[in-house]
């Protein structure tokens, strides 16, 4: 080890070494039983799962890969929600179009704010990723286009393509589903330690992970918005970055399925649990360090652990 190693990316930072039989089987097992839920489930509920499911993956590449914690996450949820709301009510733009916009406003952003908060490191870095947040939160809260408090209502789906009208729930499952598993996909690939054989500087690679999940996250709160035909400050609040933190954590951080299980437990709890009114912040609390100090691994990790296989 030279006294420049650190400036270079090695086999120390974490990171999926290529698909492995497990998980090909456990895919093909989640996929299938993504394709029959809407027929036992409330569509609606499983489309909100994916969203958020899609969007931990994007925080697990960032912190389960590359060992960066962002305490700003939503800001890329949040703002893609608002660029493809606005873009498919104000300038009418079809679906995909409106979606492709929104992730490609998280992506300038994750750019912009990734350029300045890589340059820190561990709590710094967190804290600067909030700072940056809590700004776009605040302009979100007073720009005119962003609908203020009421946010972006009545958002029109569209139809994809000219062909699939996504007026009819089923269809609009069947595409949500679509961009989650692309997603899924795409967020497995970019986790290959291909800059570890390239020998790219550390920097440079950590910025690259955070511009890509700051897209996958985008691509999440765009599909988010045009589902729920709603953008609002909800999503670029704090509080939902640290739901993604809990997500991953409680699905298994660093694993490959862990942020999906984390996010449909989350999304369930909340379900469940919203009849107790003021309480449930309570409650979810209760539940979450329960799980977090037996599953210490997280459900998947514990899981991957029993089964001396990597999931």
């Amino acid at each position: 080890m030279t006294a420049t190693t650190d400036r270079y990316v090695d086999t120390t930072l974490p990171a999926v070494a290529g698909v492995s039989p497990p998980h090909v089987i456990a895919f093909l097992v989640m996929t299938t039983a993504l394709v029959a839920a809407p027929f036992f489930v409330y569509p609606v509920f499983l489309m909100k799962a994916l969203c958020f499911a899609l969007f931990a993956c994007a925080f697990n590449l960032l912190i389960g890969y590359v060992g960066l914690l962002s305490f700003g996450h939503a800001v890329f949820l949040g703002s893609a929600g608002y660029g493809a709301a606005h873009s498919a009510k104000v300038w009418g733009f079809p679906p995909e179009l409106a979606i492709l916009f929104g992730t490609a406003a998280a992506t300038a952003l994750g750019i912009a704010i990734g350029a300045l908060a890589i340059r820190s490191k561990g709590i710094y870095f967190a804290n600067i990723t909030l700072a940056f947040a809590q700004m776009v939160y605040f302009f979100s809260l007073q720009a005119a286009f962003t609908g203020g408090e009421d946010g972006i209502q009545s958002v029109p789906r569209g139809t994809v393509l000219g062909v699939l009208n996504l007026a009819d729930t089923l269809t609009l499952y069947v595409v949500v589903l679509a961009i989650f598993l692309v997603g899924f996909l795409k967020a497995i690939r970019e986790n290959e330690p291909r800059a570890i054989s390239l020998g790219y500087r550390a920097e440079r690679y950590k910025l690259l992970a955070f511009v890509l999940s700051a897209t996958f996250a985008g691509l999440a709160g765009a599909t988010k918005a045009l589902v729920f035909q709603l953008a609002s400050l909800t999503d670029v609040h704090w509080t939902m970055s640290g739901e993604v933190v809990l997500m991953t954590l409680l699905g298994g951080l660093g694993t490959v399925f862990g942020p999906v299980v984390g996010a449909f437990i989350v999304v369930t709890l909340e379900n469940y649990l919203a009849q107790l009114g003021s309480w449930v912040t309570v409650v979810q609390g209760v539940i979450f360090v329960v799980c977090v100090l037996t599953f210490r691994r997280g459900v998947i990790g514990e899981l991957g652990n029993l089964l001396r296989k990597s999931l």
